[in-house]
């Protein structure tokens, strides 16, 4: 997944529609048994930026992570819903619904 738009439209400048807290979770829902590193090339972070992100969407309670050996293996919570007022009314599944090819395969709701 390409993490930034370029081009003569924006003046040049490079921006995305997702935040990289968005595409960190998207990437999530997409390999649940992902290693940080793989996830931080994916997104285009650095692996310390993405492990921020992680404890970030871990403390709001969008993900969870289970120790599995030696390697992470992540739930997503489907039903947590948006952080900005514009789209407090929104559940984070819908985007992962709309990104993720599997969404719900490793997701469970909680209140």
């Amino acid at each position: 997944m390409a993490s930034t738009v370029t081009g003569d439209t924006d003046g040049g400048r490079n921006w995305t529609f997702l935040t990289n807290h968005g595409h960190v979770l998207l990437a999530i829902a997409r390999n649940p048994t992902a290693r940080l590193r793989d996830v931080a090339a994916e997104v285009g972070v650095t692996e310390r930026a993405a492990q921020a992100i992680v404890a970030d969407l871990e403390a709001g309670g969008y993900l969870h992570r289970t120790r599995v050996g030696r390697r992470n293996e992540y739930t997503l919570n489907p039903a947590g819903r948006f952080r900005h007022p514009a789209e407090a009314d929104r559940q984070v599944g819908d985007l992962l619904a709309l990104f993720a090819d599997t969404p719900t395969a490793k997701a469970h709701p909680r209140a």
